[in-house]
């Protein structure tokens, strides 16, 4: 138990580690200045493809919480809690919620098919998608056609890329803790 409890914060860590070393990566689709197409999403699909729910989304608010005591791990290099209350928040608010989904409806056999694992960081996709829009709607002033053309559908194509990549990116990593000892079948 006490292992597990170690391996699970430990990797619950690496995951915090690498969404905040992907951040800064951003691309600004033409016309699109306020969203930038980051690697962040793949990490919190991917943390919650190789964590159980409680850890996925401690992971990820272990993120949000180095972001906002003032570490520059938001995308960009930003920081700050003015971060977490401008017009990109909800997508960060929502990493944790996404993170813990994926870990609930991934299935946990090792052997699943990574088009199993990709069903279930749909649904995380979706949370991430609601966050980050519906932030921009209710709070930003911005109009439910607005949003959907800036701040979802520009992005749906690189997205579903990510989750095919962490699919396939969970399911290898599971197979190789699996092979170290470090994850029970």
């Amino acid at each position: 138990m006490r292992t597990t409890r170690l391996r699970n914060m430990a990797l619950a860590a690496v995951m915090a580690a690498l969404i905040a070393a992907v951040a800064p990566v951003r691309l600004f689709l033409p016309g699109l200045p306020a969203v930038p197409v980051t690697l962040q999403v793949l990490v919190v699909l991917l943390a919650g493809g190789l964590l159980r729910p409680a850890w996925g989304a401690a992971s990820m608010g272990l993120y949000l919480l180095l972001g906002a005591a003032g570490l520059p791990v938001f995308a960009g290099g930003n920081a700050g809690l003015h971060v977490l209350v401008g017009p990109t928040a909800g997508y960060l608010l929502s990493y944790p919620l996404a993170a813990a989904l994926v870990g609930a409806l991934a299935p946990v056999d090792v052997r699943s098919s990574p088009l199993r694992i990709a069903g279930a960081m749909l649904a995380g996709l979706v949370v991430i998608y609601a966050g980050g829009s519906g932030w921009a709607w209710l709070v930003g002033g911005k109009g439910l056609t607005a949003v959907l053309t800036g701040w979802v559908l520009p992005f749906v194509p690189f997205d579903l890329g990510k989750v095919a990549v962490a699919a396939l990116g969970a399911a290898a990593v599971r197979r190789a803790l699996v092979r170290a000892g470090l994850l029970l079948v």
